[in-house]
């Protein structure tokens, strides 16, 4: 019980800073409502700890539904990894492609003007 109480506690804080965030106006609406979603699943799924548990029993999982949570959420933040990675090694590319046309470009430059 007090476990589920400090998690509701770090999910209000969470919520509180993204209004906060939101009217500060550093936070697009579509962000804004993707982790409102996420952060109001995630206070449901603390109170509904018990059902859960018979839930995932009944589906023939061993593990109770915090751990399932965990599993999901590592499978989760490496995918996420994965996917930023891809994204960081193309702006890599592109920024590299950049430079060396601008490069390109000032040596032209220079060279017509001698």
């Amino acid at each position: 019980m007090l476990q589920q109480l400090i998690a509701l506690i770090v999910i209000l804080f969470f919520v509180a800073r993204l209004f906060f965030l939101k009217k500060k106006g550093g936070l697009p609406n579509g962000e804004f409502v993707f982790w409102l979603v996420f952060w109001v699943l995630a206070a449901v799924s603390v109170l509904s700890l018990k059902w859960l548990d018979r839930l995932f029993a009944g589906l023939g999982f061993s593990a109770s539904a915090i751990n399932i949570f965990v599993y999901i959420a590592v499978i989760a933040l490496f995918y996420l990894n994965f996917r930023l990675r891809l994204k960081m090694e193309r702006v890599d590319r592109a920024l590299t492609f950049i430079s060396r046309r601008v490069a390109l470009d000032e040596a032209e430059k220079k060279r017509t003007q001698s």
